[in-house]
C-alpha cells in the first residue's frame, strides 16, 4: 500500500457543515482529501471556503453516495484512499418524524454503498458520523459509551442506531476493516476565519442557525420548544460541542486506525465507539441568553409547545475520548457563539 493512499481520506458528504470543517482539519494535519457530496443540503461555496482557508484546491465530486455505481466509477475507481469519513446523511429530527422513509432510504443506502465499495476496493478504515440520539432518553446521565441504547425518539436517531449495528456486523465479517463511530452531541459554531459555517437550506432545523438568523433579522423570532421539561428552566438540556473541536476528533480517529493497521495491532478492537461532547449540560434558554450576552445583540424568542422527537436532557461522559482517543473539547462556549455570529454576519453582509 502506498503512503499516498494511507494519507488520503474520502469525506462522503464533505460539503456539509461538519464535513467542511473536518476537511480543513484533515488537510492541516497533512492528509489529502477527496470530497463526495450531492449538494442536497450543502452548497459549493462551502468547498470554496475550505479552499480559501487551506490555500489550495480540494478534489470535489458531485455524486449521490446512495448511487453505488456512480460512487464506484466516479470516486473509488479514480482515487486511491485508505480511509473514509461518512457524513452523507439527512440530519433533521423533526423532518425525520414527518418523512421517515426519506431518512431510512438515504441514511442507510449511503452507508451500505460506502461499505460495499470499501470491501471491494480494500479500503481499511471508516469513521462514522453517529449521534447522541442513539441513547434516546438515557435513564442515567451523563451518557457513557456503555449506556444502554433506548428506543430512539425519532427515525433520524433510529437510522444512526441501525447504521452502528450494520457497521459492527460488517467489521466482524471483513478482517481488514476497522471502524470508529463518533457519537456527537450538539455541534455548533463556525470556523474562526468565518469562511465556513452552518449554512442550512431553507428554514433551519438546528438551534444556533435559527438564533443567528433571528439576531440578523432574517427570522422574526425564535421558538423555544417546551418550557415544562424537568430541567432548571423548563427548556431542554443539551451538550453543545464546537464544530472545530468535533472536526479534530475525526482527524484523531483516522490517525488511530491508520496506526493500528500499520502496526498490526491485535490488542485493539476493530470497532470502537466514542462520545464527542463537552460533558457540560446547557439549556436552550441559557444558550439563547449567552449568545445575546457575548455578542451584544437581541434574539426575540417565544416559548412554544414541545416538538415531537426531542429528548428532554442529555449530555456526554467524555472520559473515554479524553483518555483513549487523546481528544478533548478545547473551545469555550463564548468563543463558539462569537464565531457563529461572525459567520452569520459575513453571510448576510452585515
Amino acid at each position: 500500500m502506498s503512503s499516498n493512499k494511507q494519507k488520503t481520506v474520502l469525506v462522503a458528504g464533505g460539503a456539509g457543515y461538519i464535513g467542511t470543517h473536518t476537511t480543513v482539519e484533515l488537510i492541516e494535519a497533512g492528509y489529502e482529501v477527496v470530497i463526495a457530496d450531492n449538494l442536497s443540503n450543502a452548497d459549493l461555496s462551502a468547498v470554496r471556503g475550505v479552499e480559501q482557508i487551506v490555500g489550495r484546491s480540494v478534489p470535489f465530486v458531485e455524486v449521490d453516495c446512495c448511487d453505488t455505481e456512480a460512487l464506484r466509477s466516479r470516486v473509488f475507481e479514480r482515487y486511491a484512499f485508505d480511509s473514509v469519513i461518512h457524513f452523507a446523511a439527512y440530519k433533521a429530527v423533526g423532518e425525520s418524524v414527518a418523512e421517515p422513509l426519506k431518512y431510512f432510504r438515504n441514511n442507510l443506502d449511503s452507508l451500505l454503498s460506502v461499505l460495499s465499495l470499501m470491501q471491494e476496493f480494500d479500503v481499511h478504515n471508516l469513521v462514522f458520523s453517529s449521534s447522541a440520539t442513539v441513547y434516546g432518553q438515557p435513564e442515567q446521565l451523563p451518557a457513557t459509551e456503555l449506556t444502554p441504547r433506548q428506543r430512539a425518539n425519532s427515525p433520524y436517531g433510529l437510522t444512526k442506531q441501525m447504521s452502528e449495528d450494520i457497521i459492527q456486523d460488517t467489521v466482524a465479517a471483513i478482517p481488514f476493516l476497522r471502524a470508529i463511530a463518533l457519537r456527537y452531541f450538539n455541534p455548533i459554531g463556525a470556523h474562526p476565519s468565518a469562511l465556513i459555517g452552518e449554512l442550512p437550506k431553507g428554514v433551519p432545523n438546528n438551534l444556533v442557525p435559527f438564533i443567528t438568523q433571528t439576531a440578523a433579522g432574517v427570522r422574526k423570532e425564535l421558538a423555544v420548544f417546551g418550557d415544562d421539561y424537568d430541567t432548571p428552566d423548563g427548556s431542554c438540556l443539551r451538550d453543545y460541542i464546537d464544530v472545530v473541536d468535533l472536526a479534530r476528533a475525526h482527524v484523531v480517529a483516522v490517525g488511530r486506525m491508520v496506526a493500528a493497521t500499520a502496526e498490526k495491532r491485535e490488542d485493539r478492537e476493530r470497532y470502537e465507539i466514542f462520545n464527542i461532547g463537552t460533558g457540560t449540560p446547557v439549556s436552550v434558554l441559557e444558550l439563547v441568553h449567552r449568545f445575546e450576552e457575548v455578542n451584544g445583540v437581541s434574539v426575540p424568542h417565544r416559548l412554544a409547545e414541545r416538538r415531537p422527537g426531542d429528548v428532554e436532557k442529555i449530555w456526554a461522559a467524555t472520559d473515554k475520548a479524553n483518555n483513549e482517543l487523546g481528544w478533548r473539547a478545547e473551545r469555550n462556549l463564548g468563543d463558539t457563539l462569537r464565531a457563529a455570529w461572525a459567520w452569520e454576519k459575513r453571510v448576510r453582509g452585515l
